[in-house]
């Protein structure tokens, strides 16, 4: 029994050693992707979009508090990567793990389903994972910047709210995104694989197009993501999302199309604008759709469970003898004869 044992935990030992490394890995290499477009607010290099926050808060979400020191080291990796390990860095380390730590608990606290099928769980990450989870990092970050005198106390709330835009986009737009690949069933079913490949060609070249012209048509994308909600909810709306953000931010980087003849600062906000009102459109959307599919089918199995129960109760109190008469007498049963005077 206790080599049985020993066994055991060496097998769990082994399993969250690999979940561990698993989580930094996937940190990691979504901080080296984000670090390839970036925008400069008031001195300070900042990212569109954050993906380590989305996959830290999907980390915690599906593996629990035990996922904390994967993404601590995967936040390490990216600080190391970017300048050398100094003491002020253990604040952004620290920053960076607690946030979604406390974004975790607070879903939890108000019983978040991961898989997103009612609107207050959208409501939920945006407003608790996303905007309130993510100022802790943002401050910390931004304070470390400040106290080691890297940044003016004056640009402190401009940089700030560039930092905080950036980590709550990550949330908003990755975090639902593997959720959703996580419950999904694999492989998936093709059911409407025809309609699926059309909509991506017509999302792309769309994208593309809006995100390069120099004409402000940014809003022809909203359609588009209304019909991956409506028609593929949550995994639709949210890939389209995230490939329109992506090519958004490639545009805004490079100052192309809408976004030509901006400084950095009108870029930030014309683009942070767009991609959070996208993010909430697809995520808020999709959670009220999903959940009415949901009432549907419910309501639809309580009637048919309802049907079934009246079709037994009717057999049940059915006499054995055939289909009852008015008189109250069985159509092919015995006759009973009262006995006379």
């Amino acid at each position: 029994m206790a080599c049985v044992a020993g066994t055991e935990n060496q097998r769990r030992t082994g399993v969250y050693a690999l979940q561990t490394l698993a989580v930094a890995a996937g940190y990691y290499a979504a901080g080296r992707l984000g670090l390839l477009r970036n925008l400069t607010v008031e001195g300070a290099v900042f990212t569109p979009i954050w993906p380590p926050t989305g996959i830290a808060v999907a980390a915690l979400l599906i593996l629990g508090l035990r996922a904390w020191p994967g993404i601590a080291l995967g936040s390490l990796l990216v600080i190391m990567h970017l300048t050398s390990l100094r003491p002020e860095v253990l604040g952004n380390l620290v920053g960076n793990t607690v946030a979604p730590i406390c974004a975790y608990l607070m879903l939890r606290a108000v019983g978040f389903r991961t898989d997103l099928s009612r609107l207050r769980d959208g409501l939920a990450l945006v407003f608790l994972g996303a905007l309130t989870g993510m100022l802790i990092s943002a401050t910390v970050g931004v304070g470390m910047l400040v106290i080691t005198d890297r940044l003016h106390g004056h640009d402190f709330w401009a940089v700030w709210l560039a930092w905080w835009v950036g980590d709550a986009m990550g949330v908003l737009i990755v975090t639902p995104l593997l959720l959703v690949l996580h419950a999904a069933r694999w492989p998936p079913r093709l059911t409407r694989w025809q309609e699926a490949t059309g909509l991506t060609l017509i999302i792309c070249g769309t994208v593309v197009l809006v995100t390069h012209s120099s004409l402000s048509v940014l809003f022809l994308v909203y359609p588009l993501l209304i019909w991956t909600a409506l028609r593929f909810q949550l995994a639709g709306s949210m890939l389209c999302a995230l490939f329109t953000s992506v090519v958004a931010t490639i545009a805004a980087t490079e100052g192309a199309g809408p976004f030509h003849g901006l400084n950095h600062i009108e870029v930030m906000i014309k683009l942070q604008a767009f991609n959070g009102a996208m993010a909430l459109t697809a995520l808020l959307l999709s959670a009220v759709i999903t959940e009415q599919h949901n009432t549907r089918r419910s309501v639809e199995q309580a009637c048919q469970e309802l049907v079934e129960v009246l079709e037994h109760l009717t057999a049940g109190n059915a006499p054995r003898g055939g289909p009852i008469r008015p008189n109250g007498e069985a159509e092919d049963g015995p006759r009973q004869h009262k006995p006379g005077p």
